[in-house]
């Protein structure tokens, strides 16, 4: 069965370019704003939409996404929240696809069965649950895959040729390089090394390779898409989010532009790299 990932990654290999990732966290700073944002995405130029999940202990993302998550849990923002906002975006776009990001805990409490239905009814497409290891797929990768979700995994610099066949095992829609060791937003990548780890990891798998970690600029985006199936960017979008809203932390007028402006610089370094012809 094919999802919305898997015909976008293949409609996008046959217009020779790579995908442009984008990372928001579904009720920042509130969900009204959340799901303009949400909806002016693609027209900006996203290919694929990660929504983050907001957790009170995001013990992989940096200062930025820690304090969206925040932000949004402070407005209220909760499960139930962030499937209605995509079953909101849903009424107007049926094509664009939507990754629900974050970590295990809420989905558990949410429970897990129950959370995959809704997902699904919803317009949910894949999951990235990162604190979830190969070694736990009962717990939700196997039931998502049955499905019907794609479970998209996270590969690093650190997962060697031994550990990655156990990555890539059961992974589907994509593989989520994270370009660098650390928390998210730390430090920018080099495309260097991000272009021999992406060969690594095609070599493993058919699968496309989208990275993340560290993209805050066109030219870096650019140089991303070079080599790599997708572009993943989401603390310097966050980033932008932050600046626009007021002394209280409340949207402002400029809010949903800032953000769109961002994304549209973004798309265009994703489109204008020289690709490498696949091997």
């Amino acid at each position: 069965m094919t999802t919305r990932i898997d015909r976008r990654f293949a409609a996008l290999k046959a217009e020779g370019r790579a995908a442009l990732v984008t990372f928001t966290m579904a009720g920042d700073p509130d969900y009204d704003t959340a799901l303009a944002i949400a909806k002016a995405l693609p027209k900006a130029g996203a290919d694929v939409i990660e929504l983050g999940m907001p957790f009170t202990d995001p013990m992989a993302d940096g200062p930025a996404i820690q304090a969206a998550g925040l932000r949004a849990l402070a407005a209220g923002q909760n499960m139930i929240k962030t499937l209605k906002l995509v079953r909101e975006f849903r009424v107007s776009d049926n094509d664009t696809p939507i990754v629900l990001m974050g970590y295990y805990n809420p989905i558990y409490i949410y429970g897990v069965e129950k959370f995959l239905t809704d997902a699904i009814a919803a317009g949910v497409d894949g999951l990235i649950v990162v604190d979830l290891p190969p070694e736990e797929d009962e717990e939700l990768c196997l039931p998502a895959l049955k499905a019907g979700l794609n479970f998209i995994r996270l590969a690093t610099p650190t997962t060697d040729d031994k550990r990655l066949p156990a990555v890539l095992n059961n992974t589907s829609g994509f593989v989520y390089y994270v370009s660098i060791t650390g928390i998210t937003g730390a430090a920018a990548p080099d495309a260097t090394k991000v272009s021999a780890a992406v060969d690594r990891i095609k070599r493993h798998t058919k699968l496309p390779v989208a990275v993340g970690f560290g993209v805050r600029s066109a030219e870096q985006a650019r140089a991303i898409a070079e080599n790599a199936d997708g572009v993943v960017v989401g603390s310097a979008i966050v980033d932008v989010l932050r600046g626009s809203l007021d002394k209280s932390g409340k949207a402002g007028s400029g809010t949903v532009k800032a953000v769109t402006d961002l994304v549209s610089a973004l798309a265009e370094g994703v489109k204008s790299a020289r690709r490498v012809p696949a091997k």
